[in-house]
């Protein structure tokens, strides 16, 4: 699989786990709204955190695998390994 056909999986991957993640961050709001149990809506809001990370993870997976691959090819690595440091780092 090339770098490119890698990069539009990840993305479709990414995309679905945001959707699951607007319905669940949907359903915190309800619960919340609702007065339910805090544990409970704390369990969705951890549940959501778990998939935004697994989201981010393959977004950054696609970035390295097309622009950062891109740039050490054309002798810019050095820039896009700091900016993933930068951003792995927050």
């Amino acid at each position: 699989m090339s770098g490119v056909e890698h990069a539009s999986v990840d993305s479709r991957k990414a995309l679905e786990l945001l959707r699951t993640v607007r319905g669940q961050v949907d359903a915190v709001v309800r619960m919340v709204e609702e007065d339910r149990y805090c544990i409970d809506v704390s369990r969705q809001v951890l549940a959501s955190i778990a998939l935004l990370r697994k989201a981010n993870l393959l977004i950054l997976r696609q970035h390295m695998n097309t622009c950062v691959k891109e740039a050490i090819a054309s002798d810019r690595g050095a820039e896009k390994i700091d900016e993933i440091t930068m951003i792995l780092e927050k």
